[in-house]
């Protein structure tokens, strides 16, 4: 039994070509996407669709139209309905695999006919990473802010993080559904799928990452332009990594003055010709702060780290305990804390081993107490260009780094939360004073302080008793 082989519902045996991994990736994905409705509801709900459970969903390949008088018959690679009730959503579908990349132009054409038949959307699907979430990574499309019909962009990596997730971390309540969506994620990481990872930082990566070390890069130079775009596509594909693996949303996050394509390319541009240097950060939710990374090509070294407000209810060796404490003995022996008094701009910095012998080491010699705390954890950079290599790849050791950090680090800290308020005078009784055998309990009284006569209502109401309250005059509400 050892030997036997499972049957497979999406085989990955026999793609004897790009096109032909195209077409089966294609098929297998829309077919999945119509028997679970998790992942349809994942992919299709944030771009208009209906997130209903009952909507009907209805997917379709290779769906012929004709745009305008006299034209050729296009062939989009999929058509997706979602439909609930009167209202049906439709977006047409384009799936690129392997090296292949999507064409402005073919683009273009689908969108004229997503237009004319009055459809909601173009979603393309390809190995290519956007530059930012709400980008898409091919220029020269016709498609404007404002425009009706919107395109949308998947990469396989988001779209194979997405079925992890509602998998492993969310849960398909139908056991069917469930094994289906096992069973694309399993297509998805064959090799053979065309839905490759990013694994390469591209042909001009060894020129810029030699030449930085020399300081020879010129802003100018295509190549330096190159490297800093796949460097966030790297940011962005380990944040879909991350994901995956927490089942919590990660994401990029940019100060307002990047938040714009260009003006972060030209920042990362910039960083690089002048030291050689590339940042950015990841936003993990619930975490006590952003993970930070950087890189400095001449140095050839890699840095993340995680900055920690520090208590302050107590006096600065009970919060270097107070942080020490929250780090397990398998943290790695590198980890350096820096420690900043307030409104200081240099920082008392000790290793984690440090610390723990000495809690006096991070006050410096005039012993303030710390306003907070960074964690910085620094390793040697993989130089190859691709994954996998015998000699350690880039995009392998910055990858190593953030689960590395964050595993060990980030998610195993607290942040500090102040004690409530203390009330400071005494705090009288809410029960009355018990009573004492023979006491009578206090008479009821009317509102001028003298004593209500026998039988009458506290309210006022003085109608002998037993009478019916609409008799006597009750008060209206």
């Amino acid at each position: 039994m050892a030997e036997w082989q499972r049957a497979r519902l999406i085989p990955v045996s026999g793609i004897g070509s790009e096109q032909e991994a195209e077409t089966r990736a294609t098929s297998a994905l829309l077919a999945v996407i119509e028997a679970v409705r998790d992942l349809s509801t994942g992919m299709f709900a944030p771009l208009g669709a209906s997130k209903a459970q009952k909507a009907e969903v209805r997917c379709y390949t290779e769906v012929p139209f004709k745009l305008g008088a006299g034209k050729n018959a296009s062939r989009p690679d999929g058509l997706v309905q979602v439909t609930y009730g009167k209202s049906t959503w439709t977006a047409l579908v384009e799936v690129k695999t392997g090296t292949a990349t999507l064409d402005a132009d073919q683009l273009n054409g689908y969108w004229d006919i997503a237009r004319e038949q009055n459809f909601d959307a173009v979603v393309t699907i390809s190995n290519e990473i956007a530059p930012s979430k709400d980008a898409h990574p091919t220029e020269g499309l016709k498609v404007r802010a404002n425009s009706k019909v919107k395109v949308h962009h998947y990469s396989w990596t988001a779209l194979l993080s997405m079925c992890e997730v509602i998998r492993d971390h969310r849960g398909v309540e139908d056991p069917d559904q469930a094994w289906i969506l096992g069973e694309l994620i399993r297509y998805l990481r064959h090799p053979n799928s065309g839905a490759t990872a990013f694994d390469d930082m591209g042909p001009d990566w060894v020129a810029v990452r030699d030449a930085a070390r020399d300081n020879g890069l010129r802003k100018n130079d295509p190549a330096v332009r190159d490297i800093a775009q796949r460097w966030d596509q790297l940011l962005r594909f380990a944040a879909l990594r991350l994901e995956a693996d927490i089942g919590q949303s990660v994401t990029q996050q940019l100060p307002a003055a990047q938040r714009e394509v260009p003006k972060r390319l030209q920042h990362l541009v910039d960083q690089v010709v002048t030291g050689g240097c590339l940042d950015g950060v990841l936003r993990i939710p619930n975490t006590v702060g952003d993970l930070e990374l950087s890189v400095d090509l001449r140095a050839r070294r890699i840095t993340a780290a995680v900055t920690v407000p520090a208590p302050d209810d107590r006096g600065g060796r009970a919060r270097c305990t107070w942080l020490a404490s929250q780090l397990d003995a398998d943290v790695d022996r590198r980890l350096v804390v820096e420690a900043y008094a307030r409104n200081a701009r240099t920082a008392t910095t000790a290793t984690l081993e440090q610390i723990r012998e000495d809690k006096d080491c991070l006050l410096g010699e005039d012993k303030k107490d710390p306003a907070k705390f960074r964690l910085v954890l620094t390793r040697e950079m993989g130089v190859a260009r691709k994954t996998g290599r015998t000699s350690p790849g880039f995009i392998d050791s910055v990858l190593a780094l953030i689960t590395d950090f964050y595993g060990t680090v980030i998610q195993d800290l607290t942040a500090w939360t102040p004690k409530a308020p203390k009330i400071t005078r005494a705090v009288p009784s809410a029960e009355p004073d018990a009573l004492t055998e023979g006491d009578e309990p206090p008479a009821l009284t009317v509102s001028d302080g003298a004593k209500a006569p026998p039988g009458s209502d506290p309210l006022g109401d003085t109608s002998p008793p037993g009478q019916p309250p609409e008799q006597r005059g009750a008060p209206a509400y």
